[in-house]
């Protein structure tokens, strides 16, 4: 069976910017995805504490702005710090379910002094380790506001059984040298988290699992108007401008051959399971391998710097 993984897609909405609320509702779905036998969960962009949805509805450009400011502080406080523990609980039900997970995270990171936030992709092992944190690479659009760049360090694929698998965030799956920097390691099980909208999954999921011939997998959140707590800061203001959906899901799986094994699930929260199996990947890369036999490294290369970057290096000590 060490070709065959069931694989678990978490599709819920967080308790917008509440990292303990939402992290309870993550343990939730570890434990239900447990019980039913998976071996890999995966969570959507973002999720703990939540997407900062109130940039693009609230005029977030506006230089020196009270409220601006404000909602921004209110993220910073529920964003993660890995340092200090924050992933532990998962880190142990990963361990004592034997379950790996990919989680969406706010990071705030002290290796970076502790006062930026980034959008990153924590694997957990089933082991209970955290064996990559992946700072997407660049932000779009208004996430730039609020989210900083991050760097190389985490492009890297995990063995889990007979399968590699390997994840980038939102619209980092539109970027061909970053997946190309997976494919080179072999990965056959590609995860792309979002904040959750099919008009980003429906097509891409299908084109990286032709261009790559692996399994590719979308993860996303659904967000209502009435999923922002009554407790947020500026709620009123927030909701001025608010559309009643904000995210409907999307989440979907695309087999080796760029067909629907699981078509985007829209307007509905909870667990999507499916089994995969290797050998498909095996059948696919006959005819196409985008790094092995199809390539001419003679011709194109690709060089990654995975260091992880810091602004102060500090010396004899």
């Amino acid at each position: 069976m060490e070709n065959r993984l069931k694989i678990a897609l978490a599709q819920i909405a967080p308790v917008w910017l509440d990292k303990i609320a939402t992290l309870e509702k993550v343990k939730n779905s570890i434990q239900e995805a447990a019980d039913q036998n998976c071996e890999l969960i995966v969570f959507g962009e973002g999720l703990v504490p939540g997407y900062p949805w109130w940039t693009s509805i609230t005029n977030a450009s506006a230089w020196d702005d009270r409220i601006q400011k404000e909602i921004h502080a209110h993220y910073m406080r529920n964003a993660v710090q890995l340092e200090r523990g924050d992933l532990r609980e998962i880190q142990n039900l990963a361990r004592d379910n034997k379950i790996a997970i990919y989680l969406g995270i706010i990071e705030r990171p002290l290796d970076r002094g502790g006062h930026s936030l980034y959008c990153s992709l924590v694997y957990i092992n089933e082991s209970g380790q955290i064996c990559s944190v992946h700072r997407k690479l660049q932000p779009t659009y208004d996430e730039r506001l609020t989210w900083s760049p991050g760097d190389g360090h985490g492009l890297q694929v995990h063995d889990l059984k007979s399968f590699r698998v390997g994840g980038l965030n939102c619209w980092e799956n539109w970027m061909p040298l970053a997946r190309t920097s997976l494919y080179g390691q072999g990965e056959n099980l590609h995860i792309a988290v979002w904040p959750g909208s099919v008009r980003n999954t429906e097509l891409i999921t299908r084109m990286i699992a032709q261009e790559s011939r692996s399994f590719v997998v979308s993860v996303g959140s659904p967000m209502r108007k009435s999923d922002f707590p009554a407790d947020t800061p500026h709620l009123d203001f927030i909701l001025e401008n608010c559309p009643d959906v904000l995210a409907d899901g999307g989440s979907c799986i695309a087999g080796p051959d760029g067909k629907w094994i699981l078509e985007p699930v829209l307007h509905q929260e909870g667990l999507l399971i499916e089994t995969l199996d290797l050998n498909r990947v095996f059948e696919e890369r006959q005819n196409f391998d985008a790094v092995g036999h199809y390539s001419r490294p003679d011709v194109l290369k690709l060089q990654v710097d995975r260091r992880r970057q810091g602004s102060v290096e500090y010396l004899g000590e």
